[in-house]
């Protein structure tokens, strides 16, 4: 099935979100414990760890970073493993650009703990993190040693919440519903999961019938979702925990001709809206990608200055519905 292709190929065409101002999106943070550090001299280069450039919810990542690179007059090193899954990939990434000597290392990991017996050789020479998107471990970064690492991300819990809540709406009958999930190992995915199971449990005629890992792909989706509907024909609901699985789902209810299956995705790709307004999905959570890309290079940057930074920073979800409006 060759729907990875036929997606990338259209990242050619896609323009999404990214030129907006960085002060635009609504954030949220915790203030830092302590003072600021005494001021050091900022080393210019800041690496980005990112899972894939697959997805387009890491190309618009980038174009957040990119835009900090021009405002605040730094080196930008990205670095992109091959697929979401590749996790010795990211080790490896960590791993180059501690011999590269950048000053400081932005990562959207792709697992929560994996990647955190890297990140600590990373510490120890001196290098400051940040961490977007997916949260690390913060029991495992204690237990390796490691200060607690910034984070800025969404609320994932509430962003799947929100949205597996709208699949709801109307429901008044016995209803068979699934979940596609991300890498178990994820904090994000775990998050997502918790947030639909949440939603759906206030509604005692949604029936989860399942809840499997899709991985965050498309293809995988695809088959997934063909092999839930050959064993549970009656699902009417479908929650995946980010577009791509989102869009596979899809594509295998328009092949089988299957209708009144309500689809939602998370992560707001162009496609996702483009399906949102066709009435092919129901819709779509918008995290931002941009603005996590631009903000934690800018928070590397405070960093290399010395200054302390806010611990935790909750960027905005945003629910895209065919009737709601960005």
């Amino acid at each position: 099935m060759p729907l990875v292709r036929t997606f990338v190929l259209a990242l050619t065409a896609w323009v999404l979100m990214a030129c907006g101002q960085s002060s635009g999106p609504s954030i949220t943070t915790q203030k830092a414990a302590g003072a600021a550090s005494a001021p050091q001299a900022a080393k210019t280069e800041v690496g980005l760890v990112m899972k894939t450039l697959t997805n387009p919810f890491f190309v618009e990542m980038e174009k957040g970073a990119r835009r900090a690179e021009r405002d605040l007059g730094i080196k930008l090193v990205v670095k992109t493993a091959a697929q979401e899954t590749s996790i010795e990939q990211q080790i490896q990434l960590i791993e180059d650009l501690i011999a590269a000597r950048v000053g400081a290392i932005v990562i959207a990991p792709g697992d929560s703990q994996r990647l955190i017996p890297a990140l600590k050789k990373a510490a120890d020479a001196g290098i400051k993190l940040v961490n977007i998107d997916n949260r690390l471990a913060p029991e495992a970064l204690s237990q390796a040693g490691i200060p607690p690492i910034p984070f800025i991300g969404v609320n994932n819990e509430a962003g799947a919440y929100k949205a597996a809540k709208f699949l709801a709406q109307g429901v008044s009958g016995p209803t068979d519903a699934v979940i596609l999930e991300g890498i178990r190992s994820a904090d994000n995915a775990r998050k997502r999961l918790d947030g639909a199971r949440r939603a759906w449990a206030d509604n005692k005629n949604i029936r989860i019938v399942a809840s499997v890992a899709a991985n965050w792909e498309i293809d995988k989706a695809y088959e997934v979702t063909k092999a839930l509907f050959a064993t549970s024909p009656n699902i009417k609901l479908v929650f995946a925990s980010n577009d791509m699985m989102a869009i596979g789902a899809v594509k295998y209810l328009q092949e089988a001709g299957k209708s009144g299956v309500k689809v939602m995705g998370y992560d707001a790709l162009s496609e996702a809206i483009a399906e949102v307004s066709a009435g092919r999905m129901a819709g779509t959570v918008d995290q931002q990608a941009a603005e996590q890309g631009y903000q934690g290079v800018a928070f590397a940057v405070q960093l290399l200055k010395g200054a302390s930074v806010a611990p935790m920073t909750t960027i905005e979800t945003r629910l895209i519905t065919a009737s709601a409006h960005r």
